[in-house]
């Protein structure tokens, strides 16, 4: 797998008590929602996209730490002071996604913009990474001696 997880059987486990804890108090969690994402192979690159609608793009921060991008927004609460909640389906607080970068990617180069409530990461491949063809000689026949 290209892309993998810190800990799969952790984020699994947040991901169903997130959908547990949604649908039993209605959302009321403050936070610690999912962040999905799509991860795309292509030729030169590796394309993340983090869907974060809602978000302000200020408060996306996007980190590389020894192979580690983090990812880590925050939509806040938009009330005035006479609303009243009857319905709360939309997870507010603070949102962060862990995922593995491999060795064969350039952490140094990653490009990211914002645009329509999705966050677009391009990190390119390195150049010893990618598929190269290997040129097969002929020519004549030597006797190997021993």
């Amino acid at each position: 797998m290209l892309l993998t997880s810190i800990d799969p059987f952790v984020q699994e486990f947040e991901r169903q008590f997130d959908r547990i804890a949604r649908s039993a108090f209605g959302a009321t969690d403050g936070g610690g929602g999912v962040m999905p994402l799509d991860g795309v192979r292509r030729k030169d690159d590796v394309v993340l996209r983090f869907d974060l609608p809602g978000v302000d793009p200020d408060s996306i921060d996007v980190t590389v730490d020894r192979g580690v991008l983090t990812v880590s927004a925050r939509r806040e609460e938009e009330l005035g002071d006479d609303d009243r909640v009857f319905v709360r389906e939309r997870t507010m607080g603070q949102f962060t996604r862990r995922v593995y970068l491999p060795e064969h990617l350039d952490s140094e180069r990653i490009e990211a913009g914002y645009h329509n409530g999705v966050l677009t990461l391009r990190i390119p491949v390195l150049e010893q990474a990618k598929p190269r063809k290997i040129e097969i000689r002929s020519g004549e026949r030597r006797a190997i001696k021993a």
